[in-house]
């Protein structure tokens, strides 16, 4: 999964299910993409059961876990930014534990106890379950370690906890881990190879999603279009399953499908896909089921096929043209947002012309752009020299942000004038006195509260835009309950 969610705090806390019984106080940070948020909801899950309810209060902890993202170096350094916060935290109250979860704990293991002096124990993505044996040991005062990759673990028996939830918008892991190498990413090395949730555990969560009153879902995964259950096992495997394995098997346009009829009045939306994997059945089923929101998130990271093939991207800048024209053929008001990465080792400035000119074909709603950063490990920090200078990466990446915004206000204007249902999440950052929502396209928008709550679907007029968000007012109310 290649979206990202800007570094921030999440200090996590049971949304109504603090057990009363439970005598211990857990704060937990992510940081990263969606699929870390939701990995701290499982972990939250887990040490429930074990005594800890969550707080979020930092100087009330007795555990700390930080939820890590190595997608970038920034990232990694907003991390050990926190951990000398947290050191001084341990200074006041030397019984707090500091614990590092996630991709970065993955990528460093052991080494990690020796840089950070302060960190008691380290927890890969796959190694959640283990949390009470681990906790068990730093509480006889030994570091604790685990970071052993699985080929089948899925968490699809772990019931999330909900972490400073809004009660409208969750998220459902469907998948783990990523087979597709590409060259600058490190997610294949620190969450693993593929394999695919049990649909029948996801019908469930989802179906209890929405009896504890949830209106939008967001199936995630590295790349969702890769979801096949055939029984368990890694997706490479596929091809050595029975025929009655393979009689059985889901894909994703299969489960979508599913999730779609086993809730029809709950919006769903999923992340991420990758351009390679992506095949018109699935956004045919979107077309098919109203409640599947017309948004989908496709990285490209570039427009140029020759940057393309160093960063084994497994798809032509022709094969991704083709792609788009069969969204825009099937699904008309369908948004489109990117990944795009400036600076890849040995762009040209033609490369970076190729970028420019593919959003300039495409047109996206909205994107998320970054500079190359080299990730230790991978396959082009190892082949490749990192040969763009800084300057120059900085200017390409400013030229590409300069171009997206213009489109995004190109796209948000064409919302003008029109009636759309937008899904109430909360009120506006900037006023108090409106709400905030997203409608089918993912686009945020912001109207006067009048007698609406959060929670429910509104017909809004649009009537002004910025390059981010539409303006409008509520014109009518749907009670979709």
């Amino acid at each position: 999964m290649e979206k990202k969610i800007d570094e921030s705090i999440q200090g996590s806390a049971l949304n109504t299910t603090n057990n009363a019984k439970n005598g211990r106080k857990l704060y937990i940070e992510s940081y990263g993409c969606q699929m870390n948020f939701s990995d701290s909801e499982i972990v939250a899950s887990i040490l429930a059961k074990e005594g800890f309810n969550t707080t979020k209060e930092l100087n009330e902890a007795d555990l700390v876990l930080v939820n890590t993202c190595s997608i970038r170096e920034k990232a990694e350094q907003t991390v050990r930014n926190r951990l000398v916060h947290f050191n001084a935290l341990k200074k006041q109250n030397p019984n707090v534990k500091v614990g590092v979860l996630g991709c970065m704990a993955e990528r460093l293991k052991s080494k990690f106890l020796e840089e950070e002096k302060i960190v008691d124990m380290v927890v890969g993505p796959d190694a959640y379950k283990d949390l009470p044996n681990l906790i068990q040991e730093i509480d006889e005062g030994r570091n604790a370690v685990n970071v052993i990759l699985s080929k089948e673990e899925t968490y699809g028996d772990v019931a999330p906890v909900r972490l400073n939830s809004n009660g409208v918008t969750a998220f459902v892991s469907i998948t783990r881990g990523c087979d597709n190498m590409c060259t600058f990413c490190v997610v294949p090395f620190t969450r693993g190879r593929e394999r695919s949730r049990d649909p029948q555990s996801i019908l469930e969560e989802v179906n209890e999603l929405w009896k504890k009153g949830f209106k939008e879902i967001t199936l995630l995964g590295q790349n969702v279009d890769s979801y096949l259950w055939y029984g368990g096992g890694l997706k490479k495997d596929f091809e050595k399953a029975t025929d009655m394995q393979k009689a059985i098997a889901v894909n994703f346009s299969g489960l979508l499908d599913m999730v779609a009829k086993a809730q029809p009045k709950l919006r769903i939306r999923f992340s991420t896909s990758n351009p390679q994997d992506m095949t018109l059945d699935v956004i045919e089923t979107m077309a098919k089921h109203k409640n599947i929101c017309n948004y989908i998130h496709l990285p490209v990271q570039s427009g140029s096929n020759r940057i393309l093939k160093a960063m084994n991207r497994l798809h032509t800048r022709e094969e991704y043209f083709e792609l788009i024209a069969n969204i825009r053929r099937i699904l008309p008001d369908c948004a489109i947002s990117q990944d795009m990465i400036a600076g890849f080792p040995t762009e040209t400035e033609e490369d970076h012309q190729d970028t420019l000119s593919l959003m300039e074909y495409v047109k996206y709603d909205f994107g998320f752009m970054f500079a190359y950063s080299e990730r230790p490990g991978t396959m082009a920090a190892r082949k490749l020299e990192d040969d763009v200078p800084k300057d120059v990466k900085k200017r390409r990446l400013q030229e590409i942000i300069a171009l997206q915004q213009e489109h995004s206000l190109l796209r948000t204007q064409q919302h003008l004038g029109k009636i759309e249902e937008v899904l109430i999440e909360g009120t506006s950052k900037k006023s108090d006195a409106h709400w905030m929502g997203r409608n089918s396209q993912n686009t945020v928008v912001v109207f006067p509260k009048a007698h609406y709550k959060v929670g429910d679907f509104v017909n809004v007029k649009i009537n002004d835009c910025t390059s981010a968000t539409l303006l409008g007012e509520a014109i009518d109310y749907s009670d979709n309950n």
